[in-house]
């Protein structure tokens, strides 16, 4: 695919590093996606149920960088890899029982929230950092709604919210924060290579 120069200035960060990419770049860029999201799963800070890794940084970065579906599709891809067992998440867990229990929502928000940047960066919300920051504390939000709520059916409201949300909070500004920073350097690095 053939980007026009208008496309290109808005288009996410991958079509514009490679915007011939095709099929076989896609499949690389969603197993590329996939392989940074399992070592993010093991950069992690106890708690308990969810561990605290660095997992939703990398899910907002993805949908960023790659668009609302290949975001998506590379998320899935990852969620696809630990249902046939392969020690991909947090803690090395793997398998049906690891996508069903508490840390469900959450996983399942990883698909929305890939999907929900993507989108927010193909209508230009990574070409500033407000704009980028805005779209990563969003994305954080709503990654949140389907955490918080699956540990409210399992545990109630009250334990859902004490620690599924709260002790996140902050880790959740930060890593909004680093994201913003690094997709901006990312984005810059691009600009820079195109121009010359």
């Amino acid at each position: 695919m053939t980007l026009r120069p208008a496309e290109a200035a808005a288009a996410p960060l991958l079509w514009r590093v490679a915007p011939r990419g095709g099929i076989a770049a896609a499949a690389a860029a969603a197993l590329l996606g996939t392989l940074l999201l399992a070592a993010s799963a093991k950069v992690q800070v106890a708690f308990w149920p969810v561990p605290m890794t660095m997992q939703s940084m990398v899910v907002m970065l993805l949908g960023m960088a790659y668009g609302c579906r290949l975001a998506m599709a590379t998320v899935a891809l990852y969620l696809l890899a630990a249902g046939l067992g392969l020690p991909v998440l947090a803690g090395g867990s793997a398998g049906l029982a690891a996508l069903t229990g508490p840390t469900a929502g959450f996983l399942a928000g990883f698909v929305l929230t890939a999907g929900l940047t993507g989108w927010l960066a193909e209508r230009g919300w990574d070409r500033s950092m407000p704009a980028a920051l805005a779209a990563l504390g969003i994305g954080h939000a709503v990654l949140f709604v389907p955490g918080v709520a699956w540990l409210g059916l399992l545990f109630g409201l009250e334990k859902a919210l004490a620690v599924g949300f709260y002790p996140f909070v902050a880790a959740a500004l930060l890593k909004t924060a680093l994201g913003a920073v690094l997709l901006r350097a990312a984005t810059v690095a691009v600009c820079r290579r195109a121009s010359r």
